[in-house]
């Protein structure tokens, strides 16, 4: 007995269960076998839980012929045929196409008009029925975005015309007062430098409030090094004024960045050190200011000492300014000192324009009589450069996606005995392309060029090692003239962890010894990101065109870039 009380207690569950579950089955028809195919076009759900979810779809059709041109339609009551079977039918009548939409000039722009209507008269503007209801959102939000951020747009005093055409009128509700920014209130990162709000991010009080393009504006700050946006921005409207919240977030911005580099010494075939440290100091006074110091000790007896000071929008104006210190020391042959001062002018995030001087001062420290090519001289130039920079900070690895500086400079060179006209041209640009998560190429291309009557030595441009043409020796290389590529095929073995391929290419002369030659690089990498920074090495050989390959010409160059 208990036996089967159990039994039929399971079997009431199993088909009480399937008559809970059961779907209701729902049909929708029109007049006739058009209007069966216009509905079945625009599909519907024929299966349903419960009878709301049948009513919603109805309505949620009708809507559907409303926004095609059936604004006339109706439908009959629901028909139940069975107890999971339900019927009803629409009568579609006329079809209409086109709304003529009459406006009033003093509520709305003429020329906002246009932009959304390709038939606009001085009355009224045409549109497909289909688009009415993407082009009021339009226009709202258009009208939104010039400050007032309550406006509601709505149709009224619909008709029906012969010919399929509708007419109507615009009605816009907005704020009699046009909203405008009061004050703007900085969260988390309440010392952040406000000049960067006004010159930067161009947001400043007493703007037009377009909450639009505040947003596309705030997202520019995660360009900055120092700074990024922790939330998207919020407003607070009273009766009487606007106030704008940010939300932003300090970052570690300052960098030590250092390499260890050895070689065979092609003279003394012994092996050799060289390397250079750099640290970069950013916005340690909430100013925005950076400042570099690096030192460089190469094969060769090269010393190299440089300082960088960069202030930003002084005293609130959109004009910054650059310096730079460079001493320069060959063994016991010669110094040169290049002093410059720059005028910065930052038009967006991503463009900036420099206009300055520079000097330079170079010292024979050998007798005169040894030697022509190296001589005392001053030289002074007037400069103007432009800088392109795009950020990707989402990639730790590589944060900057593509850069582009130019500069030229114009000025003359004096010695005791002369006085010549000189120009001189730089580049230095990159781009990563990104195939996709894992796999990417970085390309940079880099020139230089002096154009002068003579040359001295002690004023030529100096390349090749881990910055330039990787697998020669740090600033071996003298020119008045080169270009150089670097390319690397990049793979992340993880979101910390790649190995690349090295292939640079250069190109350079020199007209004192009447040199032009060509030079190839060929060798790997990898670069491992941890809490102590980025460690990248790099094996790479280096000859020139006439020069056949040897091992021993390899160079190893071993980095660590630390954030803090």
């Amino acid at each position: 007995m208990p036996k089967t009380l159990f039994l039929t207690l399971i079997i009431c569950l199993f088909y009480s269960s399937k008559v809970i579950c059961q779907n209701l089955n729902l049909q929708i028809y029109g007049n006739n076998e058009i209007e069966n195919h216009t509905i079945d076009s625009i599909g519907y759900l024929k299966f349903h839980k419960n009878y709301a979810s049948i009513t919603n779809e109805i309505d949620s059709i009708q809507n559907k012929l409303y926004k095609i041109g059936f604004i006339e339609s109706t439908c009959s009551e629901i028909n139940k045929e069975n107890d999971s079977s339900f019927s009803v039918k629409f009568n579609l009548k006329t079809k209409f196409y086109t709304i003529y939409i009459y406006y009033d000039k003093t509520g709305i722009n003429t020329d906002l008009i246009k932009t959304v209507s390709k038939k606009v008269n001085p009355l009224y503007f045409e549109l497909p029925i289909t688009q009415i209801e993407p082009v009021l959102t339009v226009l709202n939000t258009k009208i939104s975005d010039k400050g007032f951020p309550f406006s509601k747009l709505s149709l009224a005093n619909i008709k029906t015309v012969p010919n399929g055409i509708i007419k109507a009128d615009l009605v816009v509700n907005s704020e009699n007062q046009k909203r405008h920014i009061n004050s703007i209130t900085i969260k988390g990162y309440e010392k952040f430098p406000k000049s960067f709000l006004k010159h930067y991010l161009k947001i400043k009080p007493n703007q037009t409030f377009d909450l639009t393009t505040i947003k596309k504006k705030a997202d520019q700050l995660n360009n900055l090094r120092f700074a990024k946006q922790i939330k998207s921005p919020e407003v607070l409207f009273t009766k009487d004024s606007t106030t704008l919240y940010m939300y932003i977030e300090k970052s570690k911005s300052n960098m030590f960045d250092g390499f260890l580099g050895f070689g065979t010494n092609e003279e003394t075939n012994k092996l050799d050190f060289n390397g250079y440290l750099n640290l970069n100091l950013v916005n340690n006074l909430n100013f925005g200011e950076s400042f570099g110091l690096q030192y460089k000790s190469t094969q060769g007896n090269q010393k190299l000492f440089q300082a960088d000071v960069n202030m930003p929008y002084l005293l609130n104006t959109p004009i910054g300014v650059d310096l730079q210190l460079y001493i320069f020391k060959q063994d016991s042959s010669f110094t040169t000192v290049n002093q410059s001062a720059k005028l910065n002018y930052q038009i967006n995030s991503k463009h900036k324009l420099f206009s300055g001087v520079k000097t330079s001062e170079s010292n024979n420290l050998l007798n005169t009589a040894t030697t022509n090519s190296i001589s005392d001289y001053k030289s002074n130039f007037i400069t103007i450069a432009y800088q392109f920079t795009k950020p990707q900070y989402y990639n730790f690895l590589f944060p900057v996606n593509a850069t582009l500086f130019l500069e030229t400079g114009f000025g003359s060179r004096k010695t005791s005995e002369t006085s010549e006209k000189q120009t001189q041209l730089n580049m230095d640009a990159f781009k990563i392309f990104n195939f996709n998560q894992k796999n990417s190429f970085y390309i940079r291309i880099n020139g230089s060029s002096l154009v002068s009557d003579s040359y001295f030595e002690n004023e030529l441009s100096r390349f090749g090692g881990i910055n330039s043409v990787r697998g020669f020796n740090e600033n071996s290389i003298l020119a008045t003239s080169y270009g150089f590529m670097n390319t690397e095929y990049r793979f992340l073995l993880s979101p910390t962890i790649y190995i690349h391929s090295i292939i640079d290419i250069a190109s350079f002369e020199n007209k004192i010894t009447n040199t032009k030659e060509k030079l190839f690089a060929y060798g790997f990498g990898f670069g491992i990101l941890s809490k102590a920074g980025l460690l990248k090495l790099n094996f790479a050989n280096g000859k020139t065109s006439n020069q056949k390959f040897k091992f021993s010409n390899s160079q190893i160059h071993l980095s660590l870039t630390a954030n803090f």
